[in-house]
């Protein structure tokens, strides 16, 4: 009995512990099968949301009958509107038109880029970009978007002038010349920059009594400190120089100076006088040596050296340079390096390693920063003051014109509402920011004058079909009707009637609405279904629209988005969203 229970026991014994063995494996193969299914769900959902939904969307992949991923490709000739034929390449019932052909029949625009590791096509429809207003339209705030422009960087300015401290255009001719449009964006933008950018970072490197650097003198050169009492703003010391004609007698002032590139410094120079800044790549060791001298010169390079001009009526005369370094060394590179290799050049490459004074001379408050914006802004400002026409109160071009075939010429000096507009902008904002310099104020009250006179009569008035008051980017015979130089002067106009006193802005405020009123009327006339027409010839030439380039299309877009802060009719607000949709594609239907 006793044998027997205990080989029962043990018989039930085993069956507990098989049946425990039994459980254990159940709940193992369930949790792994649970695992398993919530794999397959998550990755058949991932799936799902790639093909066709996720955020782009993919075009589907076709191999010909049967789906064959590897059925062979065949070379066949494409024949293009039964003119010309380009060699593609047919897959399955797929036929495949290489993009160098595409880009260039439909205007489409693309590139081959590497993204987290991998190769991706970008294919875009243009190359604008549209800036959104981050606010209502501020008229003593930042100008449109110009915080992003680099004006003195453009290939058509020659240099920034060292007498004037603007740019030197030479958009229509070689030598150059002064062109308010170009000096108020750089102005503008500058401006501009000033309210998005941090604080400059500044280093006084001498200022005669506070901060005096360590200067070398060589034997036969002098060198002091003294109270000059002729200077037309008191303040202390400045530090005054003697040497031979010889640049070996330079007094010499070695430094290793990097990133801050923007010079100010207050000079007065005596005849034969220079001053000269050697800079370093610091890649290359490459030694790059910028001379301001006394000279009526834009600009002279020879090899490594180049040469800037302060003026002849410096001579002997306190002057205040502002100077960017890196913007006047690269002016220079193109008489001896290549294109490429200039645009290449980085501001992080370059530092300053000395700086020479030659001659007899005074100087002061040398200082190096990051940046100088509003000394920029001001020199703009001050040119518009000086070269103002006093009868016209317009701002002359001094190059002839010609707008196009069929077109009359402009003349030299012509004027622009796009120049005015722009210059009223500034000195709207000088007005502002000097807190009240009336004559920031009268040069813009007199830029008003040209608004009122025909374009006939050399002014920038033209009427559209005799009844829609229109202001003249170019005043050419016949109209010609450009719109985004038409916009910008409807903002300095605006602009001007928001900064100035109440009794002074009637006039600006007139001949705002009056604009607007002309623009929602014929704003229209500029939609082409698929993008913008630069200007209204083919209606006053009778010719084929002259299509706006995509940069044009999106200064349109730009424009209306601003106006559409300051006027709430929706024809503003909804033409900006159509010719936007346009940049990527969106067509208008056909009917």
């Amino acid at each position: 009995m006793t044998a027997l229970k205990n080989g029962v026991g043990a018989s039930a014994d085993q069956k507990a512990r098989f049946f425990l063995v039994i459980m254990r494996l159940n709940l193992k193969f369930l949790l792994i099968s649970l695992c398993i299914t919530v794999a397959l769900i998550t990755f058949a959902l991932w799936a799902n949301c790639g093909v066709g939904h996720g955020l782009v969307p993919k075009w589907p992949q076709h191999h010909g009958d049967g789906d064959n991923p590897f059925e062979q490709t065949e070379e066949i000739d494409c024949i293009i509107n039964q003119e010309y034929a380009i060699g593609c390449r047919k897959e399955g019932e797929e036929v495949y038109l290489p993009f160098s052909f595409l880009q260039k029949y439909f205007d489409v625009y693309g590139s081959l880029n590497v993204v987290d590791g991998s190769r991706r096509f970008d294919w875009t429809h243009s190359y604008g970009k549209v800036n959104y207003p981050k606010g209502a339209y501020d008229p003593r705030g930042i100008f449109m978007y110009f915080e992003n422009y680099n004006v003195e960087m453009r290939d058509r300015v020659k240099c920034i002038s060292a007498i004037d401290g603007v740019p030197i255009s030479t958009q229509w001719e070689s030598q150059g010349y002064f062109y308010a449009t170009q000096i108020a964006q750089f102005g503008l933008s500058h401006y501009s920059k000033n309210l998005t950018e941090p604080e400059p970072r500044r280093k006084t490197v001498e200022d005669g009594e506070r901060e005096m650097a360590t200067w070398v003198v060589p034997k036969g050169s002098s060198m002091n400190r003294t109270i000059d009492r002729l200077r037309p703003v008191a303040g202390g010391a400045v530090l005054s120089f003697s040497t031979g004609k010889s640049f070996d007698t330079a007094v010499v002032l070695p430094m290793d100076h990097v990133l801050d590139l923007v010079l100010s410094i207050d000079v007065l120079l005596k005849p034969n006088s220079t001053i000269c800044v050697t800079l370093q790549n610091r890649e290359t060791q490459k030694l790059y040596h910028v001379y301001y001298i006394l000279a009526d010169l834009l600009i002279g390079v020879q090899d490594e050296n180049i040469y800037y001009g302060i003026g002849l009526n410096s001579t002997g005369a306190w002057k205040h340079l502002t100077r960017d370094l890196f913007v006047d060394l690269q002016k220079g590179l193109p008489q001896y390096v290549s294109t490429d290799k200039r645009r290449k050049m980085r501001r992080t490459e370059l530092k300053v390693i000395e700086i020479s004074l030659l001659g007899n001379g005074s100087i002061d408050n040398l200082t190096l920063s990051t940046s100088e914006h509003i000394s920029h802004f001001y020199d703009a400002a001050e040119w518009l003051i000086r070269h103002q026409d006093p009868s016209t109160g317009g701002w002359p071009i001094p190059v002839r014109r010609k707008l196009g075939s069929g077109f009359g010429e402009l003349a030299r000096g012509w004027y622009s509402a796009m120049a005015q507009g722009h210059a009223i902008s500034l000195l709207a904002r000088a007005y502002y920011h000097s807190k009240g310099d009336k004559r920031y104020l009268r040069a813009a009250l007199d830029g008003l004058k040209l608004f009122r006179i025909p374009s006939y009569q050399g002014g920038v008035l033209a009427t559209f079909l005799g009844k829609y008051a229109w202001y003249e980017e170019y005043p050419t015979t016949p109209h010609s009707f450009v719109l985004n130089g038409f916009i910008y002067s409807l903002l300095g106009l605006y602009d001007l009637n928001s900064t100035a006193p109440v009794n002074q802005s009637n006039e600006a405020a007139v001949l705002f609405e009056q604009g607007m009123a002309s623009l929602k009327k014929m704003l229209l006339l500029y939609d082409t279904g698929s993008g913008t027409s630069y200007d209204l010839r083919h209606f006053t030439l009778g010719i084929a629209p002259n299509l706006a380039r995509w940069d044009y299309h999106a200064t349109h877009v730009n424009q209306l988005l601003l106006l559409a802060t300051i006027d709430p009719d929706p024809l503003i607000s909804q033409t900006a969203e159509r010719w936007k949709n346009y940049m990527v594609g969106k067509r208008a239907p056909h009917n």
